[in-house]
C-alpha cells in the first residue's frame, strides 16, 4: 500500500515492554477490528476520520526525527499490507517494531514483533510463533489463564510481560506482583510513559 491511514506520528520513548526507555519514532495507524473496551486509544478505530498519507511522506519525517527505531501501531497495523512501509524505513535505516494483536495476516518486515492478544479476536497462531515479546494486558483475575493460553503457543525466544490495564493498576497490582514471583518465565511490563506523563 502506498498510503496509510496515519491517526498521529510522533518521536518520543518507548513506554512498554522489552525496549522501554529507547527513543523511538510512532507511526500510529487508524483503524481496528477489535475494539478492546478498556483501549486508551479509542478515537483510532474509524480509520474514515484520517487522512491517508503516503508511505514516502511517513518515512521521511520518521528520519527527520534522527530516531533509530520506527514502532508502527494503532489501532491495528495488520489490517494493511506494510510491506512497502517497512522495507522503506529499513532501507532508511530505522529498524521496524511492530505493536498488534496478532488477529489479522501478518505483512512486513520487522525486526521486532510484539503481540498483544486480545480475547476479543484471537490472534493466529502462526503470528504467535513470530512474535519477539508477548504482551498480555491484565484487566481481571481471567487474564492470567488467557496470558498461559498464548504463552504455550509462542516460540522459546519470545518474551513474555504482563501489564496492568492502566485504570486498574492499583487494584491489579499485588496479583500481578504475586504471579510473577510464582511463574518466573513471566516480567511485568509498566506504562512508564503514563507515568512521567509524556506522549
Amino acid at each position: 500500500m502506498d498510503t496509510l491511514p496515519i491517526m498521529e506520528l510522533f518521536y518520543t520513548v518507548q513506554g512498554e515492554g522489552f525496549h522501554s526507555g529507547k527513543p523511538a519514532y510512532f507511526i500510529r495507524l487508524a483503524g481496528c477490528d477489535i475494539g478492546c473496551h478498556w483501549c486508551d486509544v479509542k478515537d483510532s478505530w474509524d480509520s474514515a476520520k484520517y487522512k491517508k498519507i503516503p508511505v514516502s511522506d511517513i518515512v521521511q519525517q520518521a528520519v527527520s526525527s534522527k530516531a533509530e527505531i520506527a514502532v508502527i501501531t494503532g489501532g491495528e497495523p495488520l489490517l494493511y499490507d506494510l510491506d512497502l512501509l517497512t522495507q522503506a524505513l529499513k532501507k532508511a535505516g530505522l529498524s521496524t517494531h511492530l505493536e498488534t494483536a496478532g488477529a489479522n495476516k501478518m505483512s512486513g518486515t520487522w525486526d521486532w514483533v510484539c503481540l498483544s492478544p486480545k480475547k476479543f479476536k484471537k490472534p493466529l497462531p502462526v503470528n504467535l510463533k513470530s512474535a519477539d515479546e508477548l504482551k498480555v494486558i491484565v484487566f481481571n483475575d481471567t487474564d492470567f489463564s488467557w496470558a498461559e493460553q498464548n504463552s504455550a503457543l509462542v516460540s522459546d525466544k519470545c518474551l513474555k510481560y504482563l501489564q496492568p490495564e492502566w485504570s486498574r493498576s492499583n487494584e491489579i497490582r499485588d496479583k500481578l506482583v504475586n504471579y510473577v514471583k510464582n511463574h518466573r518465565d513471566w516480567r511485568i511490563s509498566i506504562q512508564v510513559h503514563k507515568y512521567l506523563d509524556i506522549p
